[in-house]
Formats: structure tokens, sequence, C-alpha cells
């Protein structure tokens, strides 16, 4: 992988397997839909609401269509992904029950990565100044944010367990290597990979 590669994007390669079909939403410009068919010569497609990043996409030749992952996946049928990533987009999704839902309903696994609200960073920031905090993953003012909501790893371990949803895996980052201790007061952001539990 190149040295330039996010550090999720790292992870997310490392955790899925050769040949699978992927579903990326909110893929942006593809930079993760590219890396996977590169490295892991998965069959890939993605939902992108910006029109730009639809349009730089399409000129990489990946296959990515315009929409709203809110209501984009309910053409597809019942587990028609290996894998279908929510990376860096549940923050700025509205009916995130509902698109969790359908994520698990078209895919085997899901793959959800987030910002974490309650790194120290952003307690320290709204403790010692009252205000709302700017991170490097929380990079925008309240004003202009796209993030809808704001959670943090305890609040999505709780969501995961009332909504009977399997975590099977779980890896928390650093701003530059992985975090191993106290993740919710330490990690920047979390990659969890989820599944139905069976009924």
């Amino acid at each position: 992988m190149p040295d330039t590669t996010r550090p999720d994007h790292r992870i997310i390669v490392d955790i899925i397997e050769n040949g699978s079909r992927v579903l990326d939403l909110g893929c942006g410009d593809g930079d993760l839909i590219a890396l996977l068919k590169t490295i892991k010569n998965v069959r890939a497609q993605g939902i992108e609401l910006d029109n730009d990043a639809v349009s730089r996409c399409i000129m990489r030749g990946l296959s990515v269509f315009h929409g709203d992952v809110e209501s984009g996946l309910m053409d597809y049928p019942d587990r028609s992904f290996d894998w279908v990533i929510l990376n860096q987009s549940m923050q700025e999704t509205r009916k995130i029950d509902y698109v969790i839902e359908e994520c698990l309903r078209v895919g085997r696994r899901v793959i959800v990565g987030f910002p974490n609200f309650a790194h120290i960073r952003a307690r320290s920031t709204v403790f010692f100044c009252g205000r709302t905090p700017i991170t490097s993953s929380l990079p925008h003012s309240w004003f202009d944010t796209p993030n809808v909501r704001f959670l943090s790893i305890k609040d999505f371990v709780a969501f995961c367990r009332r909504k009977s949803i399997a975590v099977v895996d779980v890896r928390y980052l650093g701003k530059i290597k992985p975090v191993h201790v106290l993740p919710n007061l330490l990690a920047i952001n979390a990659i969890f990979v989820l599944t139905r539990r069976p009924k």
C-alpha cells in the first residue's frame, strides 16, 4: 500500500477478503474502492451524493452511482454484497437506524467507521474553552459541519447492544497508530465490523 494511504483505509483493506463483493456508501472520490480493487481484487460499487465526486469516480473507471445512502439501498436484494462500507459517513446520516438495518440486509457484514466525539481533545475543548471542538477528525466549525450527529465509541456500542447487532471486530485509531487502551478517551476514530445476530 502507498505510504500516503489513510490509516482507516489501511485497516479496511486488511479486513476485507480477496475477491469480495463490496458496496461503499458515501464513497467520495473513490479512493477506498480503487485501493480495494487494486490490492484485494474486489468487485466494488459505490454510492455518492456529490455529483462532482461521482464524475471523478467515473473518470477513474469506478462503478459509482449518484444517490443518497438513506434511500439508495432499497433496490438491492438481500445479501447482494459480502461487505457494505459506511466509513466516515454515519455522522452525516439522518436516518442512521434505517441505514444500518438496510446495510445489514444488503451485506453479509458491514464496516462502520466514525470519528469519536468523546476523544480527549474534544472533551478538553468543551470543558476548558466552552466551545464546540475542531479536531483532525472533526475539522468543521459548528455552523458549516456536514455532521448531523456527534457520537462516542460507547454510544455506538450501546446502540449495537440495543439493536441486537453483533460486533465481530473493532479497531481504534489514534492520529497515526492504533489505540489499545481507553479507546473512548484516546481514539480519534473507530472502525466496527457488524453482522446480524443469529435468531
